[in-house]
Parts: C-alpha cells; sequence; structure tokens
C-alpha cells in the first residue's frame, strides 16, 4: 500500500469537528478529550486547579475553562506543559488572564522551545488548520515560569504540588514522545496524566521521538500501577488492566515503527521504500486509527533517521515538512 498522490498534506482535509468529553475519573481528576484530537487533563483540588496540556489556541482553551467551570470556580492557578508541541502548549494564554500564576515544563521542554520552538509552531499551524482556527488568538510561543528537574529522568527531580486536598507530582521519566516529556501523577487515586508517552486507538506521532528509549520509559509508567490515565490521544481509560491496554498499543506502534526503520538502513532502502516496508507491517495493524496517514509519513522519517544513528531528531521547519510528504507521494 502507497501514500496517495492527491491525498491533502498532514491534517488539512480533517475540518470537522469532534464531540467533546468531560470526564470525572476520580475525586479530583478529569479528562477532556475529542475522539482523537491531543487531549487535556484537569486536577480540581479544594484551593486550585491544575490543567495538564492547554491547547493549542486560547480560543480553544476556552472551551475548556468553560467545561471546568460547570464542576468549580476554584481558581486555575497552574497549567503543565507535558511536551513542548504547539497544539499542546499555544492555549496557555488564556489561563494566564484566568489568573493563572505557573506554567510548569521540564528542563528538556524548555530547552526545545529554546532549539525549536518557533519552527515547531509554523509547522503545527500548517498541519493541522482546524485546530488552530483561532491561531490568531495566540501572542507567540508559550514559555515556562516553573521548571522541572535537570533533564535526567526520574522522581528524584520531581515537583510536588498541593492543589488543597489532592497533591500532584511532576516529573520527567525518560525520553519517548520527546526528550522532554512529562506526567503529572496523583497518587492518592492512582491517576495518570501521560501527555503524548501513551496513546490509545489514535496516530502515535514520533516525528520528535528517541524510538529506542520509548519503551523503557512506558514501562517505567507501567510500574506506578494506575488505575487510570489521561493518554496524549483516545479515551480517558480506567482500571488496572484498560490503562496496560493503552501502554502495550503504544508500545507496539513505537517497536513495530523502529524495527521497520532499522530493517530498512540495513537493507539500504531510501526513505520511500522504507515507507512502503513500514506500511507492510503498520497498516493491517493501525491503517484505521484516528490521524494514522498524517503522523506515518513524519514516522518513518524519524526512525529511519534514528535507525541511521542520528539520535537528535532533525528539526521540522513548515518547508521541510511538505518536502518530506511530497518526496513520499508515489
Amino acid at each position: 500500500m502507497s501514500t496517495n498522490p492527491t491525498k491533502a498534506f498532514a491534517s488539512q482535509s480533517d475540518l470537522s469537528d469532534k464531540t467533546i468529553s468531560f470526564t470525572q475519573l476520580s475525586p479530583h481528576c478529569w479528562a477532556y478529550t475529542a475522539e482523537g484530537d491531543p487531549n487535556s487533563g484537569v486536577i480540581i483540588g479544594e484551593k486550585y486547579i491544575l490543567v495538564s496540556d492547554a491547547t493549542a489556541t486560547p480560543l480553544m482553551a476556552q472551551d475548556l475553562i468553560a467545561k471546568i467551570r460547570t464542576v468549580s470556580s476554584k481558581p486555575i492557578k497552574y497549567v503543565l506543559l507535558t511536551h513542548y508541541h504547539a497544539v499542546r502548549v499555544l492555549g496557555a494564554s488564556a489561563y494566564l488572564a484566568e489568573g493563572a500564576t505557573e506554567i510548569i515544563a521540564s528542563k528538556g521542554t524548555y530547552d526545545l522551545i529554546v532549539e525549536r520552538g518557533a519552527e515547531d509552531m509554523q509547522s503545527e499551524m500548517d498541519r493541522f488548520p482546524r485546530l488552530f482556527r483561532g491561531a490568531d488568538s495566540v501572542p507567540g510561543l508559550t514559555w515556562p515560569t516553573m521548571v522541572v528537574g535537570d533533564g535526567r529522568p526520574g522522581r528524584q527531580g520531581s515537583l510536588r504540588i498541593d492543589l488543597g486536598g489532592v497533591q500532584v507530582d511532576i516529573w520527567h521519566p525518560g525520553a519517548g514522545h520527546t526528550s522532554g516529556d512529562t506526567i503529572a501523577w496523583v497518587e492518592s487515586e492512582q491517576v495518570l496524566f501521560s501527555g503524548d508517552l501513551v496513546e490509545y486507538q489514535a496516530g502515535v506521532y514520533t516525528g520528535d521521538a528517541h524510538l529506542a528509549q520509548w519503551p523503557a520509559t512506558l514501562e517505567a509508567l507501567r510500574a506506578l500501577n494506575a488505575q487510570a490515565i489521561v493518554p496524549g490521544r483516545g479515551e480517558a481509560m480506567r482500571g488496572h488492566a484498560d490503562v496496560n491496554k493503552a501502554l502495550d498499543y503504544t508500545k507496539q506502534w513505537v517497536e513495530t515503527l523502529f524495527k521497520c526503520g532499522q530493517e530498512a538502513v540495513a537493507q539500504g532502502l531510501d526513505l520511500k521504500a522504507a515507507m512502503a516496508h513500514t506500511r507492510q507491517h503498520m497498516d493491517p495493524v493501525f491503517g484505521q486509527v484516528f490521524i494514522y496517514e498524517h503522523c506515518l509519513p513524519f514516522d518513518v522519517s524519524r526512525a529511519y533517521d534514528e535507525a541511521q544513528g542520528i539520535s537528535n531528531p532533525r528539526i521540522w521547519t513548515a518547508q521541510r515538512d511538505k518536502d518530506m510528504w511530497a518526496s513520499l507521494q508515489s
């Protein structure tokens, strides 16, 4: 199976609005999900509220804020950036307008914003026109006010926030979706907010990933024994068995993709042939999930690079996006 030469770039043809759900997972934890669009999480304490992932634009964030206000009038004090991608972070100014005082990110995420935040902003606006309908409401890049850890993985550099009646632990568990992925963990209720380290029944975007390290990071998350998870995309999962389904789904995607990249490089295939080789293994398993066709060209490009020893993902620009996309059409 090959890419269609007339296929619209990335998600440019995905213009239909999604049905949004705002679901309570535990006494203090909520999931904001939308049929495979980027998710957000909400933790509501007796004093303050924390939002995990800010949405793509301030205009879009207003919908999440409205959902929050149906259940709580407490101040939204904290916004967590689980990683640097524009669809997750550019809505942050809406929460600042609501009185938020802290935008939290890992040291790795801060460094990535410095290194490639501007390029990613333009790249993702071109990839996701529906999510960036309100792009004129974005004041610019989102900069953290609170940086967690020193870039090394593990709980030794974690931050604990007391929202009143519930504590949230925030740390960088290891590289995966990016080098700076950050999670929020409500241990008392065993709820995990994973960002794009975990997905379920949706495309797993790996264009900026560290594929060889990602499975070990997933196992570190599995060791938490969460009873609920808000993944980056897909429905929130409840119950230990269903949490493991999401972890297993993501791990299968990552391992299958990277193995195909390694095989392509070992066989001396070019990128286009690597794409065809990868499709033979990925299409039958994942071909019908949300944003699969959007993700796969970027994913194969990264797997091919990493298999060749390019450990630091190359920066995507709007022009590189389109050049790569065109090169893989047949």
